[in-house]
């Protein structure tokens, strides 16, 4: 969608249009669930359909607080980053106040009817078991990172920002960007190499399969 194409959107959403609202919804929710979908190991497709709700009830009642800095899906993203860490901690107090009860990957939202389409590049068996275990590893490794280098770490790999749109994302130059981005690259490197070790095939987070 064009720069002008999205602001008219987003003004009509403003105007309480309930027709705009569902072309947000529809152009972006997949996106949105996806994306959070690849935060935390921890996530089930279901913990991912509630926060890209979230997400979207928030949108609806601060839509007046956008006014253009970034591209929408970016501040989306930066609003599902939120709500994710808050699910997630949420989630760790119950696990700690006495167990959960497991919810299936595959099952549909009661209300919505829809599922995520999560992303599926198909190996072999093997080969799946072994980016789930990478893809784990390293979620725990961002995890154990936290704080600012986590979140550029997601908009750039997860939620495949460029330089520039973080850059409006984060109040920050491109040049900054790409020197933090390479800083927090190396933290997270000096955190994940224990992890991989013990015959693991090393992973670096610019390793596309690392994602």
């Amino acid at each position: 969608m064009s720069s002008t194409g999205e602001s008219e959107l987003i003004a009509r959403c403003r105007r309480g249009e309930a027709s705009a609202w569902d072309e947000l919804f529809d152009a972006h929710y997949a996106a949105v669930g996806r994306y959070v979908f690849q935060l935390s190991p921890d996530f089930s497709r279901e913990d991912a359909d509630e926060i890209a709700q979230e997400t979207f009830l928030s949108v609806i009642k601060h839509i007046a607080n956008f006014h253009g800095e970034c591209q929408l899906q970016t501040w989306l993203f930066r609003i599902a980053g939120n709500k994710a860490r808050d699910h997630l901690e949420k989630q760790r107090a119950a696990k700690r106040g006495g167990g959960q009860q497991p919810l299936s990957l595959h099952a549909e939202n009661p209300e919505t009817g829809l599922t995520l389409d999560a992303p599926s590049h198909e190996p072999g068996p093997d080969g799946t078991l072994l980016n789930t275990e990478r893809a784990l590893l390293i979620g725990h490794a961002l995890e154990r990172l936290g704080g600012p280098c986590q979140e550029i770490i997601e908009l750039r790999y997860f939620a495949d920002l460029s330089y520039e749109e973080i850059g409006r994302t984060l109040r920050l130059n491109e040049k900054t960007v790409s020197s933090r981005l390479s800083k927090c690259l190396d933290k997270l490197e000096e955190i994940a190499r224990p992890i991989f070790a013990g015959g693991k095939s090393p992973v670096s987070p610019s390793n596309p399969e690392a994602r």
